[in-house]
């Protein structure tokens, strides 16, 4: 009867540590994310390589610390390149970082949205996507998503 009495006060104690770890569990508010610059790295046969530097900045109350960066590119709605880098650092509470990530990009995918640019039903914009995840210890990784739209100039469609 003691064993049962002492199992069962462990059990008790042990589902109050859970709850009461549950309560300091705060809602955090996405990160912003935008590309504060590319350039151009060099590529091996079939692909294009861009080192794209990521604007992060953390509108929370704690820092973000993070072992590793996954990207992925989208643009009209079709992948257009996808990278990851294992730099870490910390994006500090109320303020922001720069992060680099290497993407690779096909060649075959380049001259696909080429060639969607310069058919008939284009728009005459570019609409892009980026997603990706700062990858944190533990449970921690922050999983962000930025979206967009590129104005290309006349220029380009008139030959001029």
């Amino acid at each position: 009867m003691l064993a049962i009495r002492r199992t069962l006060l462990v059990l008790v104690s042990a589902w109050g540590l859970l709850l009461g770890g549950c309560a300091t569990l705060q809602r955090y508010e996405p990160v912003n994310v935008s590309v504060a610059g590319v350039e151009p790295l060099s590529g091996e046969g079939l692909e294009v390589r861009m080192l794209v530097k990521l604007r992060v900045q953390n509108p929370n109350d704690l820092p973000i610390d993070f072992d590793g960066v996954s990207l992925a590119m989208d643009v009209q709605g079709k992948r257009f390149a996808s990278g990851v880098t294992g730099t870490g650092g910390t994006v500090p509470r109320y303020g922001e970082t720069l992060v680099s990530v290497p993407m690779s990009i096909s060649v075959l995918g380049v001259a696909r949205q080429a060639f969607n640019l310069f058919s008939s039903e284009f728009p005459g914009k570019i609409t892009y996507e980026l997603s990706g995840r700062l990858s944190g210890p533990a449970f921690g990784s922050v999983r962000f998503e930025t979206k967009g739209q590129l104005a290309l100039p006349d220029q380009i469609f008139n030959g001029g």
